[in-house]
């Protein structure tokens, strides 16, 4: 960390001395993310309360040659917030205003620290949704949901955050607030740069405002859990909801031995008698409990009659509701119980995903036949998660990682769906970028960082 008192005076002359916190001890928590990066306690954080004060934050660093590392809520699985040696922390954790709600647009303007929770529970309270979810909703913030491009459970109906963001505002490293603020789905007036900071994972820039597209509230939600006789089966059925239901919001898939682990450390009842080779958790949402619920009893109960599934439980309250997703979100449960472990956040063509959990699952039975290698995803959006640990020898984890990641190349996937690239996958870029994409990804980031001080080692 620059220790220069020039550095030190010109952030407290900008931000104030509240905006300064200089005491290690304090500062354990803001270590690391969740992921297996090696955790570095800060030994300064700077914890803005304006968008202006972010960007005068990042020009003192770009003056002075700082290095910074930018968090949210630090629910990454990639090691992007976490330090690096003389990295100092910029924390959005104070920019957590909602500042408006546009309820006849259906749209919400909010600061980038606000915590997707929060934000879900105040504009159901104006009676319109946010409709991005994921298991970490208590504790991520939506700056940086849309810095990774995250997606969640709910992308076969709503798209990730890159369809959810209509604006930003971005502080620069040279000091500048970049405006893209506007509240407008159709605007065709040449390249729409916010999209240059979606999914760059602050590397270009830090976004401290956005504007969110929101959705109707849904009056009621329906889940329902399936046992299928194969992949193939899923992939089926995934297809005739999709025509059937108008209402269907996710399709989560979970092979057998995930389900088994989810049911272990969650301390779940078996769902079913018999066991199953996958299972499938729907959920519709709509407005008429007792017409959705009808509607998807009513194409479960064919696909039953088809062959399509085994055996089905159609919830018939929230609290069953609940009970079925309990199986699909014991992850963070499940990942302090594989520790260490590797985790695996990839993108592999529908048609061939079944092949490759097969192909992984046997590599990886036959070389570490004493670990657990659990795979689950989000069948509406190519995105397959794998789990595999704990590793006796932490130094296996590599040649795991090169393993997965040198296949998802084979089956022309991505190794990273919705979880971003950080320090932990950047060794395995090439795997899903060419030479060229990578050499113009350089590019942005000296056009837009040109003293490389934002995020350094992120992602390139």
């Amino acid at each position: 960390m620059s220790s220069t008192t020039a550095f030190l005076e010109a952030l407290e002359k900008e931000l104030g001395s509240d905006a300064l916190s200089r005491d290690p001890a304090a500062h354990t928590a803001l270590a690391g993310d969740w992921s297996e990066a090696p955790h570095l306690t800060p030994e300064l954080v700077i914890k803005p309360r304006t968008p202006a004060q972010v960007a005068a934050a990042l020009r003192c660093c770009a003056e002075h040659g700082q290095a910074v590392v930018i968090q949210g809520g630090l629910t990454g699985l990639t090691g992007g917030a976490t330090p690096q040696p003389g990295e100092v922390v910029l924390s959005l954790s104070r920019l957590d205003a909602i500042e408006e709600i546009d309820t006849v647009g259906g749209t919400a303007v909010v600061q980038a620290g606000v915590v997707l929770e929060n934000l879900q529970r105040e504009v159901e309270s104006h009676d319109w949704s946010f409709p991005l979810d994921l298991g970490a909703r208590g504790s991520c913030q939506v700056g940086g949901n849309a810095a990774t491009n995250a997606g969640g459970n709910r992308v076969i109906r709503y798209g990730t955050m890159r369809q959810l963001v209509l604006g930003l505002e971005v502080a620069l490293p040279d000091g500048r607030l970049l405006d893209l603020m506007g509240a407008i789905t159709k605007n065709t007036t040449g390249v729409d740069l916010k999209h240059l900071f979606i999914g760059a994972e602050g590397t270009l820039g830090v976004i401290t405002r956005l504007v969110l597209k929101l959705s109707p509230r849904p009056l009621t939600s329906t889940a329902a859990l399936c046992a299928l006789p194969t992949f193939a089966h899923a992939t089926r059925l995934v297809r005739d909801l999709r025509r059937a239901l108008p209402g269907l919001s996710a399709f989560e898939l979970m092979w057998d031995d995930f389900m088994q682990a989810s049911c272990k450390v969650g301390k779940l009842r078996p769902a079913f008698d018999q066991s199953a080779a996958v299972y499938a958790l729907i959920e519709t949402q709509g407005v008429d409990d007792a017409h959705d619920r009808e509607q998807l009893e009513t194409a479960l109960g064919q696909a039953l009659e088809d062959g399509v599934v085994d055996d089905v439980i159609v919830a018939q309250s929230l609290e069953d509701n609940q009970r079925l997703w309990a199986y699909r979100e014991t992850v963070a449960e499940l990942l302090a119980a594989l520790k260490p472990f590797a985790a695996f956040d990839i993108a592999i063509p529908v048609a061939r995903m079944d092949e490759f959990v097969q192909q992984m699952n046997e590599q990886l039975q036959q070389r570490y036949p004493q670990t657990n290698h659990l795979f689950f995803g989000h069948l509406g959006d190519d995105n397959l998660h794998l789990l595999t640990g704990p590793y006796a020898d932490p130094t296996e984890l590599h040649h795991v990682e090169a393993s997965v990641y040198a296949a998802t190349e084979e089956y022309r996937g991505s190794i990273s769906a919705e979880h971003g690239v950080g320090v932990v996958k950047k060794p395995f870029l090439h795997h899903s970028r060419t030479a060229d994409e990578l050499a113009i990804m350089k590019q942005l980031k000296d056009l837009f960082d040109p003293k490389g001080v934002l995020n350094r080692g992120r992602i390139l």
